[in-house]
């Protein structure tokens, strides 16, 4: 019961740091030495490092922090780097990506949307070096690559918003802009533009997908919780020798709906739930001004809308 923990636990019992097994790349190249830290033992694991980065963590947290850079610095000098107006007008402030004169100019002039490339640029190389990362560790510890492929169908979509779509619409101003409110505005722009979103039937299947993977991992999520008296959080060890947590939170589903997940299936649900939200959100973008024009159109045609 030494790993025994759950979102109730009151008590944190430590022992001697994990340093995970010795792999081919070895062991030394793990940076920083095991901590403990209370309030992280409050939500999950409170053992902090050690941290393998190698080359692709590298470059993606070093991308990663010039893409933040790049995006904050330009927020800051919109309001003549006021500190105070900047905090006060955050969650407005943006940096816009070119206007459609300038169509796929590789670097127009930087305050006309050449930051906004820039900062899209390290944006997208942190991304895919921090997924390769994903792939490379996960081979490395001899586990499958669910979590890469989960994480490549967030970065489809937004590949799809940044770059491929503007690409086949030729020209950058029909990108999504950096910002809380200004990517919003841009939602709402889209959606009026091409005729409302609503009647995209991938979007729609985005949703469904989207509300399907939050229900899925509520019911999973509270099922481990309800059985962690009786150590359903260590699924991995009850999917092959089956405890009465499987057997109570099993015989729960079966009493209110019939039927019932297993263990493991239920997990191949939700990460198929996750993974269809991007993978089908991306194609309903895809599919906008470069196949359909309006789909309001396109859905009374169909017989999609009456």
């Amino acid at each position: 019961m030494a790993l025994y923990q759950n979102l109730f636990t009151q008590v944190q019992v430590r022992g001697v740091p994990e340093l995970g097994p010795d792999l081919a790349d070895g062991p030394n190249d793990r940076v920083g030495k095991p901590g403990f830290l209370h309030l992280m033992g409050r939500i999950g694991n409170a053992q902090i490092g050690p941290v393998y980065l190698g080359w692709t963590g590298v470059i993606s947290l070093l991308t990663g922090f010039l893409a933040f850079e790049i995006i904050g610095l330009n927020m800051f000098a919109s309001v003549g780097w006021n500190p105070a107006e900047f905090i006060r007008q955050l969650p407005w402030l943006g940096l816009y990506p070119p206007a459609p004169e300038y169509g796929l100019a590789i670097l127009p002039p930087l305050a006309e949307g050449g930051w906004w490339l820039i900062a899209g640029f390290f944006m997208t190389v942190s991304v895919i070096t921090w997924c390769v990362r994903s792939y490379l560790r996960a081979k490395a510890l001899g586990l499958g690559s669910h979590t890469t492929w989960a994480f490549a169908s967030a970065i489809w979509l937004m590949l799809v918003l940044g770059f491929i779509r503007p690409i086949m619409m030729g020209s950058w101003s029909e990108a999504v802009p950096f910002g809380i409110f200004p990517h919003l505005d841009w939602t709402g722009a889209f959606s009026i533009t091409y005729g409302n979103l609503f009647y995209n039937p991938f979007h729609a299947l985005s949703i469904a997908f989207l509300y399907g993977s939050t229900l899925l991992f509520a019911m999973h999520g509270a099922t481990v919780l309800a059985c962690g008296r009786y150590s359903l959080e260590r699924e991995v060890e009850q999917i092959t020798d089956r405890g009465t947590g499987a057997e109570r939170g099993a015989l729960f589903w079966r009493w209110t709906m019939g039927w019932n997940a297993t263990i493991e299936s239920v997990h191949r649900w939700a990460w198929w739930f996750a993974v269809l939200t991007t993978l089908t959100g991306g194609i309903g973008i895809l599919l906008t001004g470069t196949v359909v024009d309006n789909w309001y159109d396109w859905a009374i045609a169909h017989n999609y809308a009456r």
